[in-house]
């Protein structure tokens, strides 16, 4: 395949440069707003990196090379399920609008986008709408595909939307291609190192929270399903309202009649303090929705059918620093009920408990990285890199600011996979580009030898 040069926007730690790298082309340009993502991206790759491409694309475009490819993770954030999904109205959202000003200055062949799959759906459809429209205005024929590192066997669950885009058609592309690259296998051990030294320990605090955990789900009798709903601790033994009323509308006196966290009751206190006694997802100024009254409904009536098996060790949840570590997510069903076999995450939702199938995804904030339970420690750096598909390459010093990299990083692999058959038709004009020559200097031969 001929050398290509291509772009790296958003650049991070380089995903789509060790997979176009590895494919034979050229980065002749990169970008990365974060000063510690652009030396790190310098060791990696020698190349120099700019800072912020609005600043660039405002004043001085020029800068920017002829390329053949555009490559772009923009933030998701502003996407993000996870984030306030506000899309174009967020700051980062615009940074698309810098990627449509590039395109149309430099026209490079081809680009590939990723971000997260939400952007298709965000605004019912309309913010994906707009970016489509703007895209083939520029005379690019668009097409996307939604996949996850577990899709080709590497065992990390982050669901990610890939955009392509081509000057020259896209009759030679189609994702049904990537989907015949899929597998269904996923050796998740492969993946796990030996307690690697330079592995964070889980704090001593976490683990005797587990423990607590773990003498929970022992004290119930084998023939009682553990739940499939989320445990929230603070339910049991609470009694305020939470269906026709709720707490935030009721004075004082009318609250004190009842009990909130795990049963502590709230007569004598203020309206304050008794708000401060519920749990926080029960301080809203509105009607709680219907699922989450389903989740209140099912754990109280979890625990006045097994008080008697867990009413001494759920004192002492009661008493373990934070909210978030009083509620437990039990996602092994009737897998052995054994905490320490399992993927874990220290969760604001709860503590999560997995099946050892696939590790959930890596994301940005250093407060959820999957916890290899059975070593009590957590994924290691060069564990994460293996699972964005980044082996090789440095990671910054830090391990917040690494974990929140590799976090944000696009899976190397995945972009290879569609880099090689969407670029396959340079490939193809240059054997016809050759081939037609070749043909020529065969008839001038011929004529000269008349």
């Amino acid at each position: 395949m001929r050398k290509l040069k291509f772009i790296d926007l958003f650049a991070g730690l380089g995903g789509f440069h060790k997979a176009l790298h590895e494919l034979g082309h050229e980065c002749v340009f990169a970008s990365e707003l974060d000063p510690t993502l652009r030396q790190v991206y310098q060791e990696n790759w020698g190349i120099e990196v700019h800072g912020d491409i609005k600043k660039i694309v405002e004043k001085e475009i020029s800068i920017i090379p002829k390329h053949d490819i555009l490559c772009a993770g923009f933030p998701c954030q502003p996407f993000s399920k996870a984030g306030k999904q506000l899309g174009r109205e967020d700051d980062r959202g615009t940074l698309f609008d810098e990627i449509v000003k590039i395109l149309s200055f430099r026209k490079p062949a081809y680009f590939i986008l990723e971000n997260v799959p939400f952007i298709a759906k965000h605004d019912n459809e309309e913010t994906w709408r707009v970016m489509k429209n703007n895209l083939e205005f520029l005379g690019y024929t668009v097409d996307h595909g939604i996949y996850s590192p577990q899709d080709f066997g590497i065992p990390q669950h982050r669901l990610r939307i890939f955009i392509v885009g081509s000057l020259n058609g896209l009759d030679h592309f189609s994702f049904d291609e990537i989907d015949k690259l899929k597998t269904e296998s996923s050796e998740i051990h492969k993946y796990i190192e030996i307690n690697p030294a330079n592995a964070k320990r889980l704090p001593r605090a976490n683990v005797e929270c587990l423990k607590l955990w773990q003498e929970f789900i022992t004290n119930i009798p084998r023939e009682v399903k553990l739940p499939g709903f989320p445990i929230w601790g603070m339910e049991f033994g609470a009694t305020y309202p939470f269906e026709d009323d709720y707490p935030q509308i009721l004075i004082e006196t009318e609250l004190s009649k009842f009990k909130g966290n795990f049963g502590k009751s709230l007569k004598g206190l203020s309206k304050e303090q008794q708000l401060a006694n519920l749990p926080s997802y029960a301080r809203v100024d509105k009607p709680f929705p219907a699922w989450k009254q389903r989740y209140i409904r099912y754990n109280r009536q979890f625990y006045k059918e097994n008080k008697k098996y867990i009413e001494d060790v759920v004192k002492l949840i009661s008493q373990l620093p934070s909210q978030s570590w009083q509620k437990l997510e039990w996602n092994v069903g009737n897998g052995d009920r054994k905490i320490n076999d399992y993927i874990l995450q220290f969760r604001a939702s709860g503590i999560r408990v997995k099946k050892v199938d696939f590790f959930p995804s890596l994301v940005c904030t250093n407060t959820q990285i999957p916890i290899v339970a059975w070593q009590e420690r957590y994924l290691s750096k060069e564990e994460g890199l293996k699972l964005q598909s980044l082996e090789g390459i440095k990671l910054p010093h830090n391990e917040n600011a690494a974990f929140k990299a590799l976090g944000n990083a696009v899976n190397s692999k995945i972009v290879g996979l569609i880099a090689e058959k969407l670029f396959l038709d340079h490939q193809n004009k240059i054997k016809s580009i050759v081939k037609n020559k070749d043909h020529y200097n065969i008839l001038l031969q011929h004529e000269s030898a008349r």
